[in-house]
């Protein structure tokens, strides 16, 4: 792996994919395409949800937002990845790997607890539809997202302090693509038996509590339907709950694997791997799954369209 002369001035050294040269070249390619496509499907969504009337609905409030979350969570990793794949050099600044890590895991823990708000979204909507409007009506839809936000930086302010206050006595090669938490953690020249405890009962906070809730929507939701014994409800639940309960499993499938257990076998095996999806792949699914499964929104981009070309 080549090395410049910054990485003897402090900088931390990404080794990330390095071990594996044909690897990476794959994966510049994988990733760069990757990224345009989250660049540009979560900004029409946005821009979709925006202008088109007939998406001034919560469940498009925070969709919106949860585009913005994955925009913001992809550039704060993929152009330094990018870099590294690219060249010889695998440094990071001290500087940069804060700022990378104080970002990331604020936009992650958010969107945490955004997909748990989606789903009380979802509850109201097919188990209280006669009262939905008055339920999330819009000062609430602005206090839940609010509190996502503020709930990521507060637990990003936290968990990377401490994390970055540990001392790693020159310990600067990161076996991982960015700076993460988990990997941050094990530079240290302390016992971090105390820190990894901290580690998992925020993840139990910031991921498990929100899942839990995730899962008790869902179960109510699925109650009501069964309570219809309607195939066609059936069928309205699915459309209206499909495209979200795709993006929990998503990136719940693969966050948890590396923040529950870091120690794991798993965890320490395939983490790079497993980082790469929910940082990179997820944010590109998320907005082809929610326009391929919501008739909404693709009528809402076929008028932006049409629009557009009678302009």
């Amino acid at each position: 792996m080549g090395m410049t002369n910054s990485s003897t001035k402090g900088d931390f050294i990404l080794v990330g994919f390095s071990d594996q040269p044909q690897l990476e070249k794959m994966l510049f390619v994988a990733v760069l395409i990757s990224y345009l496509l989250t660049l540009v499907g979560n900004t029409l969504i946005i821009l979709v949800s925006s202008i088109d009337p007939k998406l001034k609905t919560p469940m498009y409030f925070f969709l919106t937002h949860l585009s913005l979350v994955d925009i913001c969570f992809t550039t704060s990793i993929v152009p330094q990845l990018l870099w590294n794949l690219k060249g010889p050099a695998k440094t990071i600044t001290p500087l940069g790997c804060a700022i990378q890590l104080y970002v990331s895991l604020a936009l992650g823990s958010t969107e945490c607890v955004l997909l748990a708000v989606m789903a009380f979204d979802r509850y109201a909507a097919v188990c209280k539809p006669l009262h939905y409007t008055s339920v999330m009506n819009p000062r609430l839809c602005q206090v839940l997202a609010g509190v996502s936000w503020l709930s990521g930086a507060g637990n990003a302010l936290i968990q990377g302090t401490i994390t970055l206050w540990l001392p790693r006595c020159g310990h600067r090669w990161l076996h991982h693509f960015f700076c993460e938490v988990p990997s941050m953690i094990k530079l240290a020249c302390v016992d971090i038996h105390a820190n990894e405890i901290q580690l998992f009962f925020a993840s139990l906070v910031l991921l498990l509590l929100p899942l839990a809730l995730i899962l008790m929507s869902y179960g109510h939701i699925a109650k009501a339907v069964i309570r219809i014994k309607s195939v066609q409800a059936w069928h309205k639940a699915l459309g209206t709950c499909g495209s979200h309960l795709t993006v929990v499993s998503l990136f719940y499938g693969s966050i948890t694997a590396i923040y529950i257990q870091p120690n794991s076998s798993y965890a320490q095996n395939y983490g790079k791997f497993i980082s790469l999806f929910y940082t990179v792949i997820t944010p590109t699914l998320n907005p082809l799954i929610y326009t391929l499964r919501n008739k909404e929104v693709k009528g809402a981009l076929g008028r932006l369209c049409h629009r557009e070309l009678h302009a």
